[in-house]
């Protein structure tokens, strides 16, 4: 399994930036896929998450209505645009899978850091 995250990038508050996720080593369209974010000195947290055929999606509160999650499967992609983005929605960026019996995936991580 691997995921690799890009799109990340220095915005300025207010901009909008789009992440991708390209999936590969499974059945991408078997299962649901999600978005989180550690911020320093924070834990990590689930930003957004998108079941398997990509016709339903939850977020986190602090991102609700500025945040899209979306996938297309035919490109064993997710992607999670960002608009109006704020300074505390800098963080490092993962995407995460979870297989069960076979355990958590990890992308590498993607920096965004929202500042003027």
């Amino acid at each position: 399994v691997q995921l690799v995250e890009s799109g990340g990038g220095l915005v300025q508050p207010g901009g909008s930036l789009r992440l991708s996720c390209a999936a590969s080593g499974f059945t991408f369209s078997s299962y649901p896929m999600s978005w989180y974010r550690q911020a320093p000195g924070k834990e990590r947290e689930l930003v957004a998450r998108i079941i398997s055929t990509g016709g339903s999606a939850n977020y986190a509160d602090s991102v609700k209505g500025r945040f899209t999650i979306s996938r297309d499967n035919a490109k064993n992609t997710v992607y999670l645009q960002m608009n109006s983005l704020k300074p505390e929605d800098t963080a490092v960026y993962y995407c995460y899978l979870r297989r069960v019996l076979y355990g958590d995936y990890w992308g590498q991580g993607t920096q965004v850091t929202v500042s003027s």
